[in-house]
């Protein structure tokens, strides 16, 4: 069971429908400067059999994509140094960093936001509140490709 504490604030108890992923080695980094968000991702991605990498602004989570090269990131929009669309554009324009696929997760929910973070480099754009079985489902989707 998933506390979804995504959806307005309210904390309610979901099942998730998502199997547990066979991708018990597949990594994933999160790039968020708020550690309550870090915290969920991690326990809805842990219990999943994902592994997880953190980086707490856009630049750290540049240096920790190209050195650590994870199956996938979620990047926050608004945070200190770098924020997420600049670092998305810096990983898009690096060779070693360019195929990993970045989901964006934000409360920059506005249709230009979207178009701009896509425009980035993004592969994916979702915004806060996001439902744990909507975003278990997209990485799924992408490391699966």
């Amino acid at each position: 069971m998933i506390k979804n504490i995504f959806r307005k604030g309210r904390e309610q108890s979901v099942e998730s429908d998502v199997p547990v992923s066979s991708h018990s080695k597949a990594r994933v980094l999160v790039v968020d400067d708020s550690p309550t968000e870090i915290h969920i991702f991690k326990k809805i991605l842990e219990k999943q059999g994902y592994q997880i990498l953190v980086a707490k602004d856009g630049q750290e989570g540049v240096d920790v994509a190209k050195q650590e090269l994870p199956d996938i990131i979620l990047m926050d929009v608004v945070m200190p140094v770098l924020n997420g669309f600049q670092a998305t554009r810096q990983l898009k324009n690096d060779e070693s960093t360019a195929n990993i696929p970045v989901i964006m997760v934000t409360t920059k929910g506005q249709q230009t936001d979207k178009n701009w973070g896509m425009r980035q480099g993004a592969t994916e754009y979702l915004v806060k509140p996001v439902a744990p079985a909507e975003l278990l489902h997209k990485i799924k989707a992408l490391i699966d490709a």
